[in-house]
């Protein structure tokens, strides 16, 4: 969570520039102000030795009282739903997969939003599909290709024209931008991979 809030406050301004183009212009800076928020809530639930679902539960809740828009509703409830996925003092690739697939789930419920609508989507659904595949691989290598996979379908969103959320009311003038959602979604799953590996190596 330090990672993912880091890696947000450094792209504050990419994030907001990209939502100026197609949304509300508000996204860098709501994520800056909610994940900072949800790392001070994982701080407590790391001191006080909570298991990795309630940990997700309390961070997703920090996410969801703290940003404002559609942000914190959305990455608050992924969180929630994976942290109720999880039982047990550990999780390994196998677990993250299922539980962030419940997330992915709830996002869709959520947002309404499947993969080709611009959306955060886009990023969210290779990232779990990655996390499928990678079968035993050891989580921080399964992060990685996780990481990859939410890049390349970040990537996708630039030519697609938005069916969902703010940027779908543009209709064609979406069409050539990067969506901001599937931009800091692939920051986040980022941040997992390098903090997973540095873990590893350290």
């Amino acid at each position: 969570m330090h990672a993912a809030t880091a890696a947000v406050a450094a792209h504050e301004a990419e994030l907001t520039a990209l939502d100026t183009a197609i949304g509300d212009g508000d996204h860098g800076t709501n994520l800056r102000r909610g994940f900072a928020a949800a790392s001070l809530a994982a701080e407590d639930a790391a001191a006080a030795g909570t298991d990795p679902g309630p940990f997700l539960i309390a961070v997703g809740g920090a996410l969801i009282s703290s940003v404002g828009g559609a942000a914190g509703p959305l990455y608050g409830t992924v969180l929630r739903t994976a942290g109720k996925a999880l039982e047990g003092p550990t999780a390994d690739t196998a677990a993250l997969a299922v539980a962030l697939g419940a997330g992915l789930d709830a996002l869709r419920r959520l947002g309404g939003a499947e993969v080709g609508d611009k959306t955060m989507v886009d990023a969210f659904a290779p990232a779990v599909d990655a996390l499928r595949g990678a079968g035993d691989l050891p989580l921080a290598e399964a992060a990685r290709l996780a990481a990859d996979a939410a890049e390349e379908g970040m990537r996708s969103t630039t030519p697609l024209r938005a069916r969902k959320g703010r940027a779908s009311y543009l209709g064609d003038r979406s069409i050539g931008h990067q969506d901001p959602g599937a931009t800091s979604t692939a920051l986040v799953f980022r941040a997992l991979a390098e903090s997973l590996t540095t873990t590893v190596t350290t």
